[in-house]
């Protein structure tokens, strides 16, 4: 329902527009009725004792989600649905997910590193207080395979999500 909703939202904007969309069947996330404005994102899961925002889109956030139930009782990462965030709204939310997560980022994505979600997150939240930022992208060449095994070789799936937000939660800026 998201894609449905966003494309109509870009067949409104004037210019060049890019949606990404995921090929397998997922679990559905959203209700029918949940609105999906450009420049919006979407917090899943979040408690008073964060010690790391999770911020994921498309397959990987349902990698976040996986890596959310598995640490639920350890009050770990807070998974976020980043869904084409504009310039101005980006710095505001992630600025928001900065203060409210001890100030550590796991970024997730299906993509090289480079011009990517990661590279959205970190030119928004660039400037005096950077946050601390654990990036995890595709890093080699893609092969074909399943899906399951591809993400776990390219460590990013929930296992290395949980143990980016292990790592967070237990080290400081300094040691990672």
């Amino acid at each position: 329902m998201s894609t449905v909703k966003l494309v109509a939202e870009m067949a409104d904007r004037t210019g060049i527009v890019y949606l990404r969309t995921t090929r397998n069947a997922y679990p559905v996330i959203y209700d029918n009725a949940e609105a999906f404005p450009i420049g919006g994102a979407k917090v899943l899961r979040r408690s008073d004792e964060d010690k790391a925002a999770v911020v994921a889109a498309g397959v990987t956030l349902h990698s976040a989600l996986a890596a959310a139930d598995q640490l639920a009782a350890e009050g770990y990462p807070r998974p976020g649905d980043r869904l084409l965030l504009g310039q101005a709204d980006r710095r505001r939310r992630a600025g928001r997910g900065r203060r409210d997560c001890g100030g550590t980022l796991v970024v997730v994505e299906d993509h090289y590193p480079e011009g990517g979600l990661g590279a959205a997150v970190m030119e928004a939240l660039a400037g005096d207080h950077p946050p601390r930022i654990l990036h995890l992208a595709v890093r080699d060449v893609p092969g074909s395979g399943k899906t399951a095994d591809l993400l776990a070789a390219e460590g990013i799936d929930a296992d290395a999500i949980v143990r980016a937000a292990r790592h967070a939660a237990t080290t400081s800026a300094g040691g990672q």
